[in-house]
């Protein structure tokens, strides 16, 4: 079962369609003139898990109501009710049509996805044939472009209606949840875009006419045929008269829908104007300016609140029972009654002045010796050389005579 399911949306998805009955598979999967035998039962199987469900149910299931029928009779051809599809009978018809869900909603996915991407996108309304042309290569045919609608109008992506007997398809606009309901004004801009498109084909067309007529007069010209040569210029001017008269009405449509475009802009611009608006009275509701005062009084009490409990922690904890001026007059009266003359085991300190005089010192030192010193000159000089000066990375160096020591001059 799950071999010939995986098979059955395989051949759906290479023939690049999402409908399928049982008379077209029995000649796809046909070998050496035979037929498989259980694809009845395959597509029982499928219907009951859901992948698979009847066209007409489909068509008519596109708002989950009976009141959409007509919807499915403008994409769908004129289908077949038959006793099974209304009793519930699970007999499969050789021509019954059968919907694959998983490849209709791959085809509508990119069917939106191309439409976004064309040249009609700035267009919300298209006409089924430019539709036709533009899915040419993701739909095969157009019964799997109609299923694909329908699964964009069941996902609110597009409406369908009729204009002028004309098909028209109205596409959800990028940023819109749901597509609107098709307006006068969206006709109105239909009409407008219409006439656009054929206009410009007119003066195109008489472009290439009035090409024709300068060709065609050159040549006459040359035959030496010059009234005809004439005619077919004065041709020419009526052409190109008729052309710029078409120019500028194609001229005043394209200011006109260059206008609603923007009229449209304006009107999305206002529409978020009004919604920012909304929500910021929503938002300032219960916000007034007393309100607000009253909030920044209240941040401030509690700010120098909080700097007191700071300042009372860090100045320490104290004994409340204490009385702090009795302790002081106690330490005072302590300081007072306790001078002892010495310490134990410290000599007692002098009460005099202890730097001495300076004639005090001169006293203490001996006296200058008044005679001449018992020693000769060669002495001195000889013991002058034994005594030398040494350190560490210094060289010897010999003192100064003892002549020039002992020159009375000196």
């Amino acid at each position: 079962m799950d071999f010939w399911t995986a098979l059955i949306v395989k051949s759906c998805k290479d023939r690049r369609t999402v409908c399928v009955n049982l008379q077209e598979l029995n000649k796809i999967f046909k070998r050496k003139e035979k037929s498989p035998l259980g694809l009845a039962t395959v597509i029982q199987s499928m219907a009951t898990c859901g992948k698979i469900q009847r066209e007409s149910e489909f068509a008519a299931n596109v708002d989950c109501g009976w009141l959409s029928w007509g919807v499915g009779l403008l994409l769908v051809k004129p289908l077949k009710w038959t006793f099974s599809a209304l009793l519930g009978s699970s007999r499969v018809h050789l021509e019954e049509s059968f919907v694959i869900i998983e490849l209709v909603k791959e085809k509508a996915a990119e069917l939106l996805r191309v439409y976004r991407s064309s040249e009609f996108s700035s267009c919300s309304i298209v006409s089924f044939q430019d539709l036709c042309t533009l899915s040419s290569n993701i739909c095969a045919d157009e019964g799997t472009l109609c299923m694909a609608l329908l699964q964009l109008q069941r996902d609110k992506q597009v409406m369908v209606s009729l204009h002028e007997g004309e098909k028209i398809v109205k596409f959800c606009l990028p940023g819109q949840d749901r597509v609107s309901a098709v307006s006068d004004v969206d006709i109105g801009i239909y009409q407008l875009q219409r006439s656009e498109k054929l206009l410009g084909e007119r003066v195109e067309k008489l472009g290439l006419e009035a090409d024709k007529c300068k060709e065609e007069a050159r040549i006459l010209l040359r035959e030496g045929k010059k009234s005809q040569a004439l005619r077919c210029l004065r041709g020419r001017k009526r052409v190109e008269k008729r052309a710029d008269n078409l120019f500028a009405k194609l001229e005043s449509i394209r200011e006109i829908l260059d206008r609603i475009a923007q009229s449209q802009s304006d009107k999305m611009v206002m529409q978020a104007y009004q919604a920012g608006v909304a929500a910021l009275r929503l938002s300032l509701k219960d916000v007034t300016v007393e309100r607000a005062e009253s909030l920044v009084d209240q941040i401030q009490e509690l700010c120098d609140t909080q700097d007191e409990v700071n300042q009372t922690i860090s100045s320490g904890v104290t004994a409340a029972d204490e009385d702090m001026d009795e302790l002081e007059e106690e330490l005072k009266s302590l300081l007072n009654d306790s001078k002892p003359d010495s310490v134990s085991g410290l000599p007692t300190v002098p009460a005099t002045n202890l730097q001495p005089s300076a004639e005090s010192i001169l006293s203490s030192l001996p006296d200058i010796p008044q005679r001449p010193l018992n020693i000769s000159t060669e002495q001195l000089e000889e013991e002058l050389n034994q005594l030398t000066l040494t350190d560490s990375g210094f060289q010897k160096k010999k003192l100064t005579s003892p002549a020039k020591i002992l020159d009375p001059a000196q």
